[in-house]
């Protein structure tokens, strides 16, 4: 008997998959969640709105969305990976011709209720093909030159549509996203070593360019790239938003300065506090000691998926689970990063806690994808 067919008579049916979620996880989750809506609840001022019953319905629908998901056997997410894929790179080439602009960037779709960001869609997409494309590779065959080509092709394609937005921090999320999965899927550490010397290649060209008519990135991602190496060159101006965060960092202590009691987000000094920047106001008030206790629930977090992947005795189904853990992880690593000025500051929201509809849905969706791992593995 195939694993396949294995799977499909032993997997758990109707409320019996319910009983087999990974409830720890779920709990997880909700407990980020409603940390996020205590931040925003402080940074509104001591209101529910305009941030947290959004964001409350949104978690509530994104809740939703995970058990459906978890409950569709996970080799028919596998079967269904090239579609999912392909959907979301339709959807980011309606962003480039007709998305909503805001702020200079052309990255969302207009639904009404909300904005959809394609991009953010296709972190979990692009993990999902791959992880499908190895699953049906042969093991001998994977670090192949032309085996190789073809991920890379995969990745390349919404790496460059989302670039173009411009998005700079989703398309970096989006190569290190592509390239753990290829990673974990056993390519060969000689070609890692390429890429690498190849990204500092890029680097230094990305520098060399700037003033010429080939200028690699926009005026406005050279100036977060002065700010993040030198703040103090312009307090006021480009480097103000890394300043009142590491002022607020700072003035949080060990225990901080109490819920709503943070200076720097009830005075409005700290920038986009309830989206990129709402992992500052944390540790303001709730000082080292919050912060500290957020970045243990999302190891925790981290520990269940991984082991869920290894877990698993079906190669996608791993190969995914570890690749949203990854993905995960650098949503939350490079938010903490870029606010405690270790990164550069490219935009990317601190997952389950930010104010933002397409990261939240699309992260939940994802962690239905682990459940489905969960619920459908050989017992």
């Amino acid at each position: 008997m195939s694993f396949l067919e294995y799977n499909v008579k032993t997997a758990p049916s109707g409320w019996r998959k319910i009983l087999h979620l990974n409830w720890a996880l779920v709990l997880l989750l909700v407990a980020v969640a409603c940390l996020g809506f205590l931040m925003l609840y402080s940074v509104a001022g001591g209101s529910m709105r305009p941030w947290v019953e959004p964001q409350m319905q949104r978690f509530a629908l994104g809740l939703v969305l995970m058990l459906i998901v978890a409950m569709v056997p996970i080799w028919l997410w596998r079967n269904l990976s090239g579609v999912a894929f392909g959907m979301s790179i339709l959807l980011l080439l309606y962003v480039e011709f007709f998305g909503d602009v805001r702020m200079g960037a052309q990255r969302w779709i207009d639904l009404g209720f909300m904005r959809l960001q394609p991009s953010e869609l296709t972190k979990i997409t692009l993990v999902m093909v791959l992880a499908a494309y190895y699953d049906w590779l042969d093991l001998n065959k994977i670090s192949r030159p032309l085996h190789v080509l073809i991920p890379l092709a995969i990745i390349a394609v919404p790496t460059y549509l989302t670039l173009r937005q411009p998005d700079l921090g989703t398309a970096l999320l989006l190569l290190m996203g592509g390239g753990a999965v290829m990673f974990l899927a056993g390519v060969h550490w000689a070609y890692f070593v390429g890429v690498i010397a190849a990204g500092v290649g890029a680097v230094s060209a990305v520098f060399a360019s700037r003033g010429t008519p080939w200028q690699l990135l926009q005026d406005y991602q050279y100036r977060r790239i002065d700010t993040f190496l030198d703040p103090s060159q312009d307090p006021l101006g480009a480097g103000y938003h890394i300043t009142q965060s590491q002022i607020a960092l700072g003035s949080g202590g060990w225990t901080g300065r109490g819920f709503m009691e943070g200076t720097q987000s009830r005075l409005n000094f700290l920038p986009e506090k309830h989206t990129d920047f709402i992992f500052t106001t944390l540790a303001e008030e709730f000082g080292f000691v919050g912060a500290a206790s957020l970045l243990t629930l999302y190891i925790l977090i981290l520990a269940f998926c991984i082991y869920t992947a290894i877990a698993s005795r079906d190669r996608f189904a791993s190969l995914l689970v570890m690749g949203i853990a990854v993905a995960f992880f650098l949503y939350f690593a490079v938010n903490m990063a870029m606010v405690m000025g270790l990164a550069p500051v490219v935009g990317v929201p601190l997952p389950l806690v930010s104010f933002g509809g397409s990261a939240m849905l699309v992260l939940m969706v994802a962690f239905g994808l682990v459940q489905s791992a969960h619920v459908h593995r050989p017992r």
